[in-house]
C-alpha cells in the first residue's frame, strides 16, 4: 500500500477530502481477498460486540473537571491512554469525532473500521511506519475542529511504555494532553497478545478516571519534549494504580 509523504499529503487533498479519509472505510482492493474478509468480519465482530457489552456497562467517572478545563474556550484535547483499554474506550467516547491514530497494517485497519462506526475517526500510521504522515494528517484535523487521541504504547509496545507522538501533536498544535484510563472490575483479557488487551465482562462497572491537561510548549526542545513525555507516563501509571485500588473495592 503506498503512502503519501507529509509534503504530498499537504497539498493532495482538500480539507473535506481529509475528513473523509479519516471517517469513511478505506478501499480494501489492495488486500487479498482473504485479508478484505478476515478485516471485515473482524470489524463487524467487534462493533457488535463492544456496542452490545458497552450497553450494560456501568461507568463511574472521576476527573470530569480536567476533561472541562482541556476542551474550554474551545480547545480540542488529544487523548492519550494505554493500547488495552481500545475496546471501552471507544465505546466510552464514541460520537465525539476524536481521530485515533490506527497502525498500517491489517490489524490496524479492521481497528479503523470498527472505531469509524462509533463515529471515531482514523489516521493511519505508527511509531514505525507512516507516523509521520498521519501526525500530518492529525494536525490538519485538529485545526479543522477534530479531537485526537493516541493508544500512547501502541502499536506494537512495549506495554505501558509512553511514547513520543502525543508530545509532538501537542507541541505542534498547542492543544493540551488529556491522560484517562479506564478500567473495568471485570473482563476478559488476551494474555497472548502483546498488550493483553481486555474486553470488559456484561454488566460489569468501570471506572474513568481523567487526569488533569498537560501542556506542551511550541518552543520545547529535545529535553523538554522528553521531560513530557515522562510526566505523561508517571501520570498514566499513577492513574492505572488508583484503577487497580478502585477494581479490588
Amino acid at each position: 500500500m503506498e503512502v503519501s509523504t507529509p509534503e504530498q499529503l499537504k497539498g493532495q487533498f482538500t480539507d473535506e477530502e481529509a475528513i473523509a479519509r479519516a471517517f469513511t472505510f478505506a478501499d480494501l482492493s489492495s488486500y487479498p481477498f482473504r485479508k478484505r474478509l478476515l478485516i471485515r468480519l473482524a470489524d463487524i465482530g467487534f462493533y457488535t460486540i463492544i456496542r452490545l457489552v458497552g450497553s450494560t456497562i456501568r461507568y463511574e467517572v472521576k476527573g470530569w473537571e480536567n476533561w472541562e478545563a482541556a476542551t474550554r474556550d474551545n480547545r480540542q484535547p488529544i487523548y492519550t491512554f494505554w493500547h488495552n483499554r481500545i475496546f471501552s474506550s471507544i465505546h466510552f467516547w464514541q460520537k465525539r469525532g476524536i481521530v485515533v491514530m490506527t497502525s498500517q497494517s491489517s490489524d490496524g485497519e479492521y481497528i479503523a473500521r470498527f472505531i469509524q462506526r462509533f463515529g471515531s475517526g482514523a489516521a493511519r500510521g505508527s511509531s514505525t511506519r507512516g507516523g509521520t504522515t498521519a501526525l500530518v494528517e492529525m494536525k490538519r484535523l485538529i485545526r479543522l475542529g477534530y479531537a485526537a487521541a493516541f493508544t500512547i504504547d501502541g502499536p506494537t509496545g512495549p506495554r505501558y511504555v509512553a511514547k513520543m507522538g502525543g508530545v509532538l501533536l501537542a507541541k505542534k498544535t498547542g492543544q493540551p494532553i488529556l491522560p484517562f484510563t479506564i478500567t473495568p472490575q471485570r473482563y476478559w483479557e488476551a494474555k497472548k497478545s502483546w498488550d493483553r488487551i481486555q474486553a470488559p465482562l456484561p454488566f460489569t462497572r468501570c471506572l474513568v478516571d481523567i487526569a488533569p491537561p498537560i501542556f506542551v510548549s511550541a518552543k520545547a526542545d529535545k529535553q523538554e519534549l522528553e521531560a513530557k513525555r515522562d510526566e505523561l507516563q508517571a501520570v498514566l501509571d499513577e492513574l492505572d494504580r488508583r484503577g487497580q485500588e478502585w477494581a479490588q473495592q
